[in-house]
């Protein structure tokens, strides 16, 4: 699994998401579930992480979307 960015903001979480779900994309967002462990105060980044193999084509769709900057360095 490949990295794709790193971010807490709930609202670039749920853009993303819906754009990899739409365009067929598997994504697994890492440290989701980690609000339990810090109170929810949305501090600590979630993870969007593809399959290797999928991983440019993510890239290029959120390119596109205008979200180039918030890509992790491959």
């Amino acid at each position: 699994m490949i990295e794709l960015l790193r971010t807490n903001d709930i609202v670039l979480i749920s853009a993303v998401e819906a754009l990899l779900r739409d365009a067929g994309v598997y994504f697994f967002i890492a440290d989701q579930n980690m609000s339990v462990m810090e109170g929810s105060l949305g501090f600590l980044p979630r993870r969007f992480v593809v399959p290797e193999d999928q991983a440019d084509r993510a890239r290029r769709l959120l390119r596109e979307a205008g979200f180039g900057g918030e890509l992790s360095q491959p």
